[in-house]
């Protein structure tokens, strides 16, 4: 059944029932590296101009990121991270009373960007493993569709995408239908999951694709995003686009994060090797953990209000699902190998709450 759905919050962590002394945050899917050196070399440096207003285009970070994309400049809006993006979308392409298609388990900036607008949100029921189930989405859409949201991988169930269908779902829909497709954590893709979706971009005149700095980049707290678009559409988004979204600071360390390839190099790897390592260990334990191609896991455990609330008892944060129809579920960012291993020992010390698994609503 497809519902209209109300907006679950991606929260984290509660104060109630929270260990005293610094909490291991491994809720929100940040870079257990942090932020590059350069990157925070480059922020402290701008901090001396800050006494002015940003570069209201961000000129050069707009240029440094079309020269690695191999686009124009003017294919690019950026924004104060790529949610931004996302709800800059639904004001530029959807009125009251039309409609945004997304999956079950999307994000929950889509609902919010639904609501944003009065739209209806209509969100399809999930395929297989928690992934978009593409055939039932086309079939969602009707005349008042005028948005729909794709995350690959997607957040928070982990889910890639097939490219090649993928690709398929957006070069078949209504000429009205515009796609964003949300690539926050394409960083962490292997090279065998790899595809070029600007490319797709350059083909198809309705199709968005958003980003963001904020994950392997390791800039979530300067809120930089970007979207890629053909002009004509990306000129809506820019059209409204607040001019001073996007600090002096944020658009330095983006600028600098953009050269250190080494950086980006160190994060991927150290995710591959930390995701393996919290998917066997879970799988260890006895607790069912879907494979997952961005910088987090999430796994059952049964009673999840309980186990979070005993992990944040030993003083680690992840995020609980049940705002997300996922009640028996936390999601678990990938940490440095001894913070996995400190995540492992407190689910296994959780395992008998953890013992009864609940299938997702």
């Amino acid at each position: 059944m497809i519902t209209a759905s109300s907006t679950p919050q991606d929260g984290a962590r509660s104060t109630a029932d929270q260990a005293t002394g610094p909490l291991l945050e491994l809720a929100a899917n940040e870079n257990p590296l942090g932020m590059p050196s350069g990157a925070r070399e480059a922020a402290a440096a701008a901090l001396a101009g800050s006494d002015r207003y940003p570069d209201p285009t961000g000129a050069r970070l707009r240029a440094v990121l079309a020269q690695r994309l191999g686009v124009a400049p003017d294919w690019l809006t950026l924004g104060s991270g790529s949610s931004e993006i996302l709800t800059l979308t639904a004001q530029a392409l959807v009125s009251p009373g039309q409609a945004i298609v997304s999956s079950q388990y999307g994000f929950v900036v889509y609902g919010q960007a639904a609501t944003l607008v009065h739209a209806r949100h209509v969100q399809v029921p999930a395929g297989a493993d928690f992934g978009h189930d593409l055939a039932a989405m086309r079939a969602a859409i009707d005349g008042q569709t005028r948005l729909v949201y794709i995350a690959n991988p997607n957040n928070p169930t982990g889910n890639l995408i097939d490219p090649a269908q993928l690709l398929d779902f957006v070069a078949h829909l209504p000429p009205q239908v515009s796609v964003l497709l949300d690539e926050a954590y394409t960083e962490y893709l292997t090279p065998q999951q790899r595809y070029d979706s600007i490319d797709w971009v350059r083909r198809f005149p309705r199709l968005i694709v958003a980003r963001t700095f904020s994950k392997a980049y390791g800039l979530a707290g300067l809120r930089v995003g970007y979207g890629v678009a053909q002009p004509a559409l990306g000129g809506r988004l820019n059209a409204l686009r607040p001019r001073f979204n996007v600090t002096t600071p944020a658009l330095a360390a983006a600028t600098a994060a953009l050269e250190d390839t080494d950086f980006l190099a160190r994060s991927h790897a150290l995710n591959v090797a930390g995701r393996d390592q919290l998917a066997r260990g879970c799988q260890a334990l006895g607790l069912r953990c879907p494979p997952s191609a961005g910088n987090f896991v999430m796994v059952e455990v049964g009673d999840a209000a309980r186990v979070h609330a005993a992990m944040l008892q030993q003083g680690i944060a992840v995020s609980p699902l049940q705002a997300y129809g996922l009640p028996g579920w936390l999601r678990v960012s990938v940490g440095l190998p001894e913070q996995n291993e400190r995540v492992l020992a407190a689910l296994a010390a959780a395992r008998p709450a953890a013992a009864a698994r609940t299938d997702p609503a």
